[in-house]
């Protein structure tokens, strides 16, 4: 049986991965050089541009497969999931993590102006944050910060696509 071609194999590798794979888990999985899997990635992104309904993005770091825009109407459809929006609080808050981390409950608190306990755990439990950390400071408040899952939520490759923070007077 001849050898794969390693487009095919990355396709493979992304149909069944079920979060965005780094080049480095990439070369790992293949046994082949970053060069040569980037070239690869390259190749089948611009495959499957070019037909079907499925793209490769560049997301959270890594590479997924997805289906094209165009489609979300029918699989929406289809999957009819319950509405899971952010509330405003929870907006804000990640907001305020996003641009701001590390950063403790207590910053969070007195720049929202407003008790966040309640929504920081709903982030939590959502994993769009995490525990970072600790403060050197009394009582040891945690510090939190985005997770690879908030980029994958926004649909980033990285905190630098966040628009600029706004600039107070």
């Amino acid at each position: 049986m001849p050898e794969p071609d390693l487009k095919d194999v990355l396709h493979a590798l992304l149909f069944v991965a079920d979060a965005p794979l780094s080049v480095q888990t990439l070369c790992e999985a293949t046994g082949e050089p970053a060069e040569a899997v980037e070239a690869a990635l390259r190749a089948l992104q611009e495959e499957l541009a070019a037909r079907g309904a499925v793209q490769l993005v560049a997301i959270a770091g890594g590479y997924q497969l997805a289906t094209k825009p165009e489609y979300a109407f029918y699989i929406a459809r289809l999957l009819n999931p319950p509405q899971k929006r952010l509330s405003r609080a929870a907006l804000e808050t990640l907001a305020i993590i996003a641009y701001e981390q590390p950063v403790t409950q207590a910053q969070i608190d007195a720049l929202r102006g407003v008790d966040s306990s309640h929504t920081v755990r709903q982030l939590l439990a959502r994993g769009l944050i995490q525990e970072v950390g600790r403060k050197d400071a009394p009582g040891k408040p945690a510090l939190y910060g985005i997770t690879p899952q908030f980029l994958h939520y926004f649909g980033l490759n990285s905190l630098e696509e966040l628009p600029e923070k706004p600039q107070e007077d």
